[in-house]
């Protein structure tokens, strides 16, 4: 029942996300993708995640523990933090930052997820902002 209220939950979420993206103003001089389309497609991968909750439920779900709960809220938060650093730091900052703590949670030890934080970064940074040109925030050292 649970993993229903989930499904129908990030369905309205999802339905919400799609329309505010869709009323994004994009000007006159624009690349050909737009600014509405990856919110867009975030929004459909959210959909179609949440029809299969929906569709398939877990019969016997095992709910997390409070400490792994705690370990989520505190991921939620570094997530946050995120969004503060990325004006004050610049993009790539911000990642090293957020995916190297992520890694380190996720089981990494703190030399490969420092390097992993510097991976994820430059490589996130070298697709979105090299290859397909998309500015990022910028940083004290202008990247």
């Amino acid at each position: 029942m649970h993993d229903r209220i989930l499904g129908f939950v990030g369905l309205l979420l999802s339905a919400f996300y799609i329309w505010q993206a869709s009323l994004i103003e994009t000007s006159f001089i624009s690349d050909p993708v737009g600014p509405k389309t990856f919110p867009i497609i975030i929004g459909a991968v959210l959909a179609i995640s949440s029809l299969v909750i929906l569709i398939l439920p877990d019969e016997n779900p095992i709910w997390p523990g409070l400490g792994r709960l705690a370990e989520i809220g505190v991921a939620f938060a570094v997530m946050i933090a995120y969004t503060y650093l990325l004006p004050a730091i610049g993009f790539v900052g911000a990642t090293i930052l957020a995916s190297a703590y992520l890694a380190w949670r996720l089981g990494a030890k703190p030399l490969q997820s420092g390097l992993a934080g510097l991976f994820i970064s430059f490589g996130i940074y070298g697709v979105f902002h090299l290859v397909l040109g998309l500015s990022l925030a910028k940083g004290p050292l202008g990247f």
